[in-house]
């Protein structure tokens, strides 16, 4: 059973909300899955992506070969992790 980070879809026409979601290659965009691993708002202002990097570094180190678009949603995530990693320390030490 190969495995794929992908995202399916949620939410109202013209207002997606998708999961990101671990679920087997071959299955349907909106079928059966093993772990929901967060969301991604498109549209929203705030609170646009959500995400649990760990479980997302665990599937991936079991074998799942996540999407172009989960990979660059993952890689977003790590981003805004570090900066807000950083702004933390700062505030901190201040």
């Amino acid at each position: 059973m190969a495995l794929k980070i992908k995202l399916a879809r949620g939410g109202a026409t013209h207002h997606p909300v998708y999961r990101i979601v671990v679920a087997e290659a071959r299955g349907r965009r909106d079928g059966r899955f093993v772990e929901v691993l967060g969301t991604y708002s498109p549209k929203a202002k705030k609170e646009q992506l959500q995400i649990k990097l760990d479980r997302a570094d665990y599937w991936i180190s079991v074998g799942a070969k996540p999407t172009d678009t989960t990979r660059a949603l993952i890689k977003k995530a790590r981003k805004v992790e570090v900066e807000e990693g950083v702004a933390k320390v700062i505030a901190e030490t201040v």
